[in-house]
């Protein structure tokens, strides 16, 4: 398994700084100053996650992730931002 077989969640938080995180995988984390730099360690995090797994003869975790209304709630804040209210 790769980053790219688990869902990866980015948010910024009050202070400004970045967090990234795979939520299927304990301890996979990152908080860094920015985006970028939160997503390019969170790949380090989990090579050595998914390293020490394999070392000890076991798998990662499936990804079992739901962001259900992730989608419809971004465009709705869109809208807000742009001074209109979403329906």
């Amino acid at each position: 398994m790769t980053v790219a077989d688990h869902k990866t969640v980015l948010y910024r938080s009050v202070d400004g700084s970045w967090g990234a995180e795979i939520p299927a995988v304990p301890g996979c984390y990152a908080l860094t100053a920015t985006r970028e730099t939160a997503l390019t360690e969170l790949g380090k995090v989990f090579a050595m996650i998914a390293a020490e797994y394999r070392e000890k003869g076991l798998t990662l975790p499936a990804d079992s992730t739901e962001i259900p209304h992730a989608w419809r709630d971004r465009a709705r804040i869109l809208v807000k931002f742009k001074g209109r209210e979403a329906s």
